[in-house]
């Protein structure tokens, strides 16, 4: 007869019909000489022995039998019934006592005396449940059962045990088996009883980045106080980025935690402020996420494929409380680059954007906005809606089935409830921090949330991932001497951008990074805050440069205008204009408000001092040469030297831009970058936003090519790079005219690299072929005096 009860080091990886997915993976670390808390498990079959003896595994099957788990009353009404039956029927005796003796011979310290044989001091224990289906790699059963914290006494362990018991007929939990065809008869449960870590700081870890499939990144994420937070996604969590081979910090996003989750004096689970020194600091140091990455790995190497941790620290020494194999790195289908996808990355471009967070679950949806506060009210939960909420968690998971979307305030991408939607294969944005204020009950919108990104309205994006592995596979056997760059404006897409092949990046937006951050930039200077504005442009700029290493990344100042980001904090005192568009932004209010100007030129400057010196700057609507002179002066105070320390470019949006552009060479810059989505709006006098007038928005208009024409001519003259960093760079058709024209580098959004570069490929043979031909024809016509050749006659110069 198999036991009942087992200490972890009796089992291992193999033993999971009898202690679940995480009793069978605690004691398979357990005899890896890992940090594991000591515990013992109590096993399935005691449980079927529970329900057996008991005579209710009858009565559970036949409440089953008639229920319809779509209908959410139904379901809720008999997911009760079947928990308190299992809760108040009297456990057998033997069953009970066996609990209480391994609990209290845990309780037992090596070298007990007498005394304390007889009064041992009972430990606090946590009470969690360990489905036999849970933890295999098909299938993601994690939390849908329940855990008790901070149990003591051995009454009340047996009380939790059932009660653990009880959680394998929650809602969520029958629905999950149901909806996956799992047989509820053949499902038992286990129970690990493990000693309690009283957690300064939690954690979990994914050896693997479950957002972009990279088995060659660790995820560390981490909160203050205990696990529970970071789990049900309550609190967004500091995030690490490590790279798995040399262990180093490739980038890290961290967040202000206003309270924590600790255990109380009577061993109750108390919510606890957090002061505003602790708010500020990096929840563990560079030296800790390291030493977790380091068990991470361990641990992978141990299991042989990539692991789901969750971790914890009490004095300093960090514990494994469980792990299991990630199930969601499954592999994507291959991604179409149609028309339909240009278009859609075009409506993107010019999509309003209500709230951004963190990719929890990649891929695109759109719908009307269904706002959640409560279980309760998760039948308003429709086939299709945008399901909208404080925190998404568990008990959610059969309204996230209905919902095309999820849109979240709190939560971090490695949640519990991120990885369903991950494995439910529903797009999921999670941290947007204020989601449920910004966005109303029955609005349209669209989730991009391979980008974590919310838009205003229905957008035409196609629904497929992101395959940049592929991309770069593609990208990488071609040579070309017009470089190929890439948009990135989000730090965690950097690295998928990098993967791209592309050959540094073309344009760094710092709203996106500031609109991340909840503040509006002129908030920050009335409040005094210069350096949390500094800081926030360091950590997201610096993950990007990081990430494209010695590869140009070409940053633009900020860029807001006054009817944008007025949902930040601050942005309810920016003015109103009338046509904001052609009014207060970009270089005019950067010299206008020179603090935020310095504040950003400063960010930069210390990203140079700590080594990314491939970081460049470009300012935005230049009209003028004083503006660079004055923009040059504010670089000057802030301990840079503009083309000397730093290269130095200006955006070409305006017809004005293209009429001095020969005094702006004049005046000394690096590089200049068409931005095609102003330029084409101001010299064809139209507003791209209007919908009457989108037919006639054409950046291939012969007065736009006329336009970026005459800059390219000008600044080849000058010896200044020449870039394009507008949607347009992503069209065929102008990056063919642009390489014929000779420009230096074309940026394009991630998706489009592989096929700009084979287009600018193509077309630089072309131009070779046309210009030999040309040089054969001239060579065999001497008497027309050798007029044919020279770089001139092919357009690239």
């Amino acid at each position: 007869m198999t036991k009942h009860i087992v200490w972890f080091h009796e089992i291992g990886k193999d033993d999971v019909p009898v202690a679940g997915g995480k009793g069978a993976n605690l004691g398979e670390m357990s005899k890896g000489d890992l940090p594991i808390p000591p515990g013992f498990i109590v096993t399935a079959p005691c449980y079927g022995d529970f329900i057996d003896r008991t005579g209710i595994r009858q009565k559970i099957l036949d409440m089953l039998k008639p229920l319809d788990v779509d209908n959410t009353t139904q379901l809720q009404d008999i997911a009760k019934t079947i928990q308190d039956l299992i809760q108040n029927t009297p456990c057998p005796e033997d069953i009970k006592q066996e609990i209480i003796d391994f609990y209290e011979a845990m309780s037992l310290k090596k070298g007990a005396n007498a005394g304390e044989v007889l009064s041992p001091e009972y430990p606090f224990v946590a009470c969690r449940s360990s489905a036999t289906a849970e933890d295999l790699p098909e299938a993601s059963f994690a939390g849908q059962q329940a855990t008790f914290l901070n149990v003591k006494g051995p009454q009340d362990v047996v009380y939790n045990v059932q009660a653990c018991w009880a959680s394998l007929f929650t809602a969520r939990a029958i629905y999950y088996r149901q909806k996956n065809d799992f047989d509820t008869s053949k499902v038992l449960i286990a129970v690990v009883v493990q000693k309690m870590v009283d957690s300064e700081v939690s954690g979990i870890m994914f050896t693997a980045n479950p957002a972009t499939n990279d088995a060659s990144e660790i995820v560390v994420e981490s909160v203050y106080g205990l696990g529970e937070t970071i789990v049900s996604g309550s609190v967004n969590p500091n995030t690490f980025m490590v790279d798995k081979k040399s262990l180093t910090i490739k980038s890290a996003v961290v967040r202000e935690q206003d309270w924590e989750l600790i255990r109380g004096p009577d061993g109750g689970n108390i919510k606890r402020d957090i002061d505003a020194d602790r708010k500020k600091r990096q929840i563990i140091d560079d030296k800790t996420v390291m030493e977790v990455a380091r068990i991470g790995k361990r641990i992978e190497e141990h299991y042989g494929k990539p692991q789901d941790i969750e971790w914890a620290m009490e004095d300093g020494k960090v514990f494994i409380v469980q792990s299991r194999a990630i199930t969601t790195l499954q592999k994507k289908d291959e991604q179409d680059t149609d028309a339909d996808a240009k278009e859609a990355e075009e409506e993107l471009a010019n999509g309003k954007i209500l709230v951004v967070g963190q990719t929890a679950s990649p891929g695109a949806a759109f719908g009307p906005v269904t706002i959640i506060h409560t279980a309760e009210e998760l039948d308003k939960v429709k086939k299709g809606d945008i399901l909208v909420t404080e925190m998404t968690n568990p008990d959610m998971v059969p309204a996230m089935k209905r919902a095309a979307g999820i849109v979240t305030n709190e939560g971090g991408m490695t949640c519990h409830a991120a990885i369903v939607s991950r494995e439910m294969g529903i797009p999921c944005v999670v941290g947007t921090e204020h989601a449920t204020q910004v966005l109303k009950q029955g609005q349209i919108i669209t989730v991009d949330a391979t980008h974590g990104h919310v838009y205003a309205g229905e957008l035409k994006i196609a629904h497929h991932h992101d395959h940049i592995t592929s991309a770069a596979s593609q990208a990488a056997p071609l040579e070309t001497a017009t470089k190929v760059k890439v948009i990135c404006d989000l730090p965690d897409i950097a690295e998928r951008a990098a993967k791209s092949g592309a050959d540094g990046v073309g344009l760094v937006r710092m709203e996106f990074m500031i609109a991340d951050g909840g503040v509006h930039p002129a908030q920050y200077i009335r409040e005094n805050r210069d350096e949390d504005y500094i800081k926030l442009l360091m950590d997201g700029i610096g993950t990007i440069a990081k990430a494209f290493k010695d590869k140009p990344v070409w940053v633009r100042t900020s860029d807001i205008r006054t009817d944008e980001y007025r949902a930040l904090k601050g942005g309810d005192q920016e003015p109103h204009e009338t046509d904001p568009m052609i009014g207060w932004h970009a270089i005019r209010r950067g010299l206008d408000e020179p603090r935020i100007l310095k504040a950003e030129f400063t960010a930069i400057k210390r990203l140079h001092d700590q080594g990314m010196k491939n970081v460049g700057i470009m300012v935005p609507f230049v009209i003028r040469t004083n503006e660079l002179q004055a923009a040059k002066n504010l670089m000057r105070e802030v301990g840079l030297e503009p083309l000397r320390d730093i290269d130095f470019g200006v955006m070409v949006e305006t017809p004005a831009a293209v009429w001095v552009i020969e005094e702006l060479c004049q005046e000394g810059i690096t590089f200049i970058s068409f931005g095609t989505n102003d330029l084409t709006q101001l010299t064809l006098g139209l507003d791209r936003n209007n919908e009457r007038l989108a037919k006639l928005f054409d950046e291939m208009h012969p007065a736009v090519l006329g336009e970026v024409d005459k800059v390219i001519r000008v600044c080849n003259r000058y010896g200044v790079q020449t870039s394009i960093c507008g949607q347009a760079g992503s069209r065929p058709e102008m990056a063919k005219f642009l390489v014929s024209r000779g420009i230096s580098s074309i940026s394009a959004n991630i998706d489009a690299v592989p096929a700009i570069r084979q287009m600018v490929a193509k077309t630089e043979r072309d131009l070779l072929l046309d210009l030999a031909r040309k040089l054969l024809q001239s060579g065999a016509g001497a008497g027309n005096g050798g007029r044919g050749g020279g770089r001139g006659n092919c357009g690239c110069c």
